[in-house]
């Protein structure tokens, strides 16, 4: 899981840089412009961490943090579509829609192996 965890992580960061490169602020219409964006991350970012930490440590938060995680992941894929589905421009250069689709792929990939996981914390011992 911790794997998981960390690719989903890494590619969550990425997406944010290349959002401030698109202005992503401003396809939000978020009021507060990039104060706005840069407070998100600067609340968002540190709650990935806390959960990679989580992971590692395999203490009892670890699952939640993990679906946290993977559910951020597909949020991103799922907001992107749709501004591509209503015709914005940003983000369809090659290595955004990579990052974008990416961020899909690892999360599902991540849910599974989170679930196998749970699984096993769940388990009953003999």
């Amino acid at each position: 899981m911790e794997r998981r965890y960390l690719i989903t992580m890494c590619l969550l960061i990425i997406h944010q840089i290349d959002a401030a490169y698109w202005k992503e602020w401003e396809m939000f219409y978020l009021p507060g412009g990039v104060q706005a964006y840069l407070l998100f991350n600067i609340i968002v970012i540190p709650v990935l961490l806390l959960g990679y930490r989580s992971i590692i440590k395999a203490n009892q938060t670890a699952i939640k943090y993990s679906y946290l995680c993977a559910g951020l992941g597909i949020a991103t894929f799922t907001i992107h579509a749709a501004f591509l589905a209503f015709g914005y421009e940003q983000f369809k250069l090659p290595l955004s829609l990579c990052i974008i689709c990416s961020c899909l792929f690892s999360s599902v990939w991540q849910i599974m192996e989170t679930r196998k996981q749970s699984r096993v914390v769940a388990a009953p011992t003999a």
